[in-house]
């Protein structure tokens, strides 16, 4: 293709060959370009690239009412993004510090339903108000030009203009005058970037610190509840039956990783009871308790088979033997269920001597070390 190339520095009207580059670095050196001012560079890198400008509309006046109020309109919604994120990180930090501890709860009205959409609002708050702000701010106080521009490979001497070029809409933008919408915007850029970093403190978070996994509600001197908070005492179960319990604690029904099997042996199951290795004298009398949290995939153990001595799991049918420590006899599971060693209180009610001795629920990488 052969194109007609009359910009500056060709060669003067010629037909070349090619498609059209932009100025080569022959036609003018470093130095030449580095003494020429910003605006000379400017239009000399948009001739060269063949940049056609078609219409412009200025900005306002500098030091105008215009100009003020549009800077004032301005610098107040860039600063209303910043309130909103710093509120965002205020909410997020303060619950359980100077604000309520957020935890999860079933109950409405409380500040665990308010605290993840209040984060939600204040986030979607700030970034719709960053848009505004952009918008405002480009059709308020930037100049306005049409312009149509021919593509061509790059060069040095178009890295230079096209450097000249961004100062100077940096400096057509006004910025460097506009006091308050720069402080806005460093006010909002601080809330912003606060408001991004905020949610990865659950990633740099220590998961281990205070044992979650390998802790639950159950403590010494804790009564067995059922699900109903009514106390029991040895005598209220017949020998062979099995009852869900729960730590005597807020809330201790709906903690998954709480809830206990009380069973009561029958006398030929106390007969041949093997308790395992470190955990004689668990039980209390013919009581046995164990977590009915399979050690397999986490799903309720709670069918109770008398007659074998088994306690089987439905999501995977691992099967446990009641008598020798409820360890896994059947099945994917591979650990034993967790004993809660048992006790009566002072008014005839099972109590538990301690959280289990071991982390309950299925096994996970590092369960040995925490």
């Amino acid at each position: 293709m052969t194109t007609h190339d009359t910009r500056p520095g060709s060669a003067g009207g010629a037909d070349t060959a090619g498609p059209l580059h932009g100025g080569p670095d022959d036609d003018y050196t470093p130095e030449q370009l580095a003494a020429m001012p910003r605006e000379e560079l400017d239009r000399l890198g948009a001739s060269y690239d063949g940049v056609q400008i078609l219409h412009v509309d200025p900005g306002p006046e500098p030091g105008s009412a215009l100009e003020r109020r549009s800077v004032r309109q301005v610098g107040t919604v860039f600063a209303l993004a910043g309130l909103a994120a710093f509120g965002f990180v205020v909410i997020y930090i303060g619950s359980g510090w100077f604000l309520p501890e957020w935890e999860w709860t079933i109950d409405s009205g409380t500040w665990s339903s308010w605290f993840t959409p209040m984060l939600g609002v204040l986030m979607g708050l700030a970034l719709i108000l960053v848009g505004l702000g952009l918008v405002l701010y480009t059709r308020k106080l930037l100049p306005h030009e049409t312009a149509v521009q021919d593509k061509h490979d790059g060069s040095h001497f178009d890295r230079v203009t096209t450097g000249a070029t961004l100062v100077g809409g940096l400096h057509n933008s006004g910025l460097a005058r506009r006091k308050l919408i720069t402080r806005s915007l460093a006010f909002m850029g601080g809330g912003l970037g606060l408001m991004l970093l905020m949610p990865l403190g659950g990633l740099i978070k220590n998961p281990n610190t205070g044992n979650p996994l390998g802790t639950t509600s159950w403590a010494p001197g804790v009564r067995l509840v059922r699900n109903d908070g009514t106390p029991i005492r040895p005598g209220d179960a017949v020998p062979g039956s099995l009852e869900t319990v729960f730590p005597e604690v807020p809330g201790g029904n709906r903690e998954a990783d709480a809830a206990t099997m009380l069973i009561r042996l029958r006398p030929e199951q106390v007969a041949v009871e093997e308790p395992r290795e470190g955990q004689d004298g668990f039980g209390y009398g013919d009581y046995v308790a164990f977590s009915k949290i399979c050690t397999h995939a986490g799903c309720p153990v709670s069918l109770y088979e008398q007659e074998t001595s088994r306690i089987l799991c439905p999501c995977h049918q691992s099967q446990f033997l009641v008598t020798q420590g409820a360890k896994p006899v059947f099945g994917p599971a591979t650990r034993a269920l967790p004993q809660l060693p048992l006790d009566v209180d002072e008014d005839g009610y099972f109590v538990a001597r301690s959280d289990y001795l071991e982390a309950v629920g299925p096994t996970y990488w590092n369960r040995e070390r925490i």
